[in-house]
């Protein structure tokens, strides 16, 4: 596929493979059991489907992690669930419908689905009691997140994403065009999906997420939420990794722009990419920790 691509998509999708060689450690999707007796692992009944989260802290200020592409909160936000000051928070770390644990049904992507998961998750801490929450999510997360605080501001308290986009280029499908066949994936990249999915679901999944993503290439300006980034009233922190394979620092730009007050942190580190598969993140969350804590 690299060959098929041009200019800076083609470097990008080297540089993507090259990441995620054999040497890179990559931890396991961990059992739930493996976080200890203080992680709860639950389904909630919304909107007729039954979501899985696990839930962790008793603080008074409530965060959801929103997990990336085909993404859970297991495999995802090891790190958050255990280190997050669990006197000050309470984390939910949930796994969109389709994705993790929340199956059925499989996962689909129509026009609307960051649309339907912004809903789903901000219902599922409604359903949870929560009275406002603060919001954490990357990539596909961070889109959700973007968009659950736009629709429903009054029950947002604050926001950080990292690795999100309001629009897509031809550049942008171009390098996911590279993600669609799994098995010409690392090993090492491929092995915790696998273990949460099998290989088959995976791979499906992955191709049906590149054409959802495909999808909004065709709507006015490529956009997925481009309009509803001036309704975030939320305090918002945007988090870059300035080595970023799959997402040009141009849409964090967009993003800060278009997002009142909104402010950014740059990341020079691969690590802030292969958040899902590399272990020692918790420098990483030093900015996103901070301003939940103000």
């Amino acid at each position: 596929m690299a060959a098929l691509l041009g200019g800076k998509a083609e470097q990008r999708l080297r540089l993507l493979f090259s990441w995620l060689k054999p040497g890179i450690q990559v931890p396991r999707v961990r059992p739930v059991a493996a976080f200890g007796s203080s992680v709860v692992s639950a389904k909630a009944a919304v909107n007729g489907v039954h979501l899985h989260y696990l839930r962790t802290g008793d603080g008074e200020h409530a965060v959801l992690l929103l997990p990336g592409m085909l993404g859970s909160g297991e495999t995802d936000f090891g790190p958050q669930i255990e280190n997050l000051n669990k006197k000050l928070f309470t984390v939910v770390a949930w796994d969109p419908r389709g994705y993790g644990h929340s199956r059925p049904p499989d996962r689909d992507f129509p026009v609307d689905f960051f649309e339907r998961d912004a809903k789903d998750a901000i219902d599922l801490m409604k359903t949870l009691n929560f009275k406002k929450v603060s919001l954490l999510g990357w990539s596909d997360g961070g889109i959700t997140a973007l968009i659950a605080a736009a629709r429903y501001p009054s029950y947002v308290s604050k926001m950080v994403v990292w690795g999100a986009n309001a629009y897509v280029t031809k550049q942008d499908v171009e390098i996911y065009q590279g993600l669609r066949d799994v098995s010409k994936w690392n090993e090492r990249t491929r092995k915790p999906l696998e273990a949460l999915y099998g290989f088959d679901y995976f791979a499906k999944t992955c191709e049906k997420w590149v054409n959802g993503i495909d999808q909004f290439k065709h709507l006015p300006d490529g956009s997925i939420c481009r309009d509803l980034l001036p309704l975030v009233q939320c305090p918002t922190l945007i988090v870059h990794g300035e080595k970023d394979p799959l997402v040009p620092r141009f849409h964090a730009d967009f993003l800060h722009r278009h997002v009142r007050g909104s402010r950014t942190a740059p990341r020079n580190s691969r690590a802030y990419f292969c958040i899902r598969f590399l272990d020692g993140l918790s420098g990483v969350y030093q900015h996103p920790r901070s301003l939940l804590a103000e």
